[in-house]
């Protein structure tokens, strides 16, 4: 694709109506015309929620029918810290190397970077849990498509901010829904997930942005160029026990793992439209013919 021709889609992108109904269209008539999309009354409540501010609080209590399913993936996410246990040493131990802008440092995936989904996998399985499932269907109204999960390792460093520690906003598509389940707890001094609200699409402060500076090609912004258009009271610091379910839209500006007197542990997926920037960061194993039929669309699988 030219550099002409792909500034043309990435206008046309930006249109909400053509995003939708052009680049998505299937996904949106069929989960408009489905009878099957009905919200419990907890899923209402974070729907309204992340359309108004972008962000939604929640617990696996409140959120999942029965508590098997995370306590198999915590005792998956046990197993393997306990298997790498030398290697987490060598890497926390290198946490705070600044020199290496866009690697992350302070930040581990356990399951790697490249992912094969297996419907028998605690991590997959997680994922297309009915409740995650119906919130981000209802969330971008048309039939979302996973594209990550991982967990999360972060190493407390006494460094400046960096990365994503700093104020930004993600850019594969017009709604990005990032789920986040704290699999310890986290205060303040873990470095919890942070966010301005009402600054994603569906917003009253979507126009407003704040200055920015270049970091490695990345924008970026610091605290006090966000108080500038946010006032830092307004903020929602998503600090919360084991359990605690944070749902974000990452289209509206956020930062996190700012990590300073204790590690963070978390699981996290992320879905968006079928016709997403993103790419596909997983394999599938022949396992994904047992899914039902939400959980293949869910996979762009038909």
């Amino acid at each position: 694709m030219t550099g002409k021709l792909r500034s043309v889609v990435r206008s046309l992108r930006n249109n909400e109506l053509i995003w939708r109904y052009g680049f998505n269209f299937s996904p949106s008539i069929k989960y408009s015309v489905s009878p099957n999309n009905k919200l419990g009354e907890s899923e209402k409540r974070i729907l309204s929620d992340l359309n108004r501010d972008g962000i939604a609080i929640t617990s696996v209590d409140e959120l999942l029918t029965e508590a098997s399913c995370f306590n198999e993936l915590n005792s998956a996410v046990e197993g393997l810290i306990l298997s790498r246990k030398d290697e987490i040493a060598s890497l926390a131990s290198g946490a705070a190397d600044t020199g290496k802008i866009g690697s992350k440092t302070f930040n581990l995936e356990l399951l790697g970077s490249e992912l094969t989904f297996d419907s028998s996998d605690i991590f997959s399985r997680f994922a297309l849990s009915p409740a995650l499932l119906n919130i981000a269907n209802a969330y971008l109204r048309m039939y979302a498509q996973l594209r990550y999960y991982n967990v999360w390792y972060t190493f407390a460093t006494a460094t400046a901010a960096r990365e994503s520690q700093l104020w930004h906003f993600d850019r594969e598509d017009q709604y990005i829904l990032k789920i986040f389940i704290y699999l310890k707890d986290v205060e303040i001094g873990a470095g919890p997930f942070t966010y301005a609200p009402g600054t994603h699409r569906k917003g009253p402060h979507w126009n407003k942005k704040p200055e920015s500076f270049m970091e490695d090609n990345v924008l970026r912004t610091n605290d006090d160029q966000m108080n500038a258009v946010i006032p830092r009271e307004k903020w929602i610091q998503a600090t919360g026990k084991k359990g605690t379910v944070v749902f974000a839209d990452t289209r509206g500006y956020h930062k996190g793992g700012e990590a300073r007197e204790d590690n963070r542990l978390m699981y996290t997926c992320m879905f968006t439209s079928p016709a997403s920037d993103s790419k596909r960061l997983m394999n599938y194993s022949p396992s994904i013919q047992k899914l039902d039929k939400k959980q293949r669309l869910a996979l762009n699988i038909r």
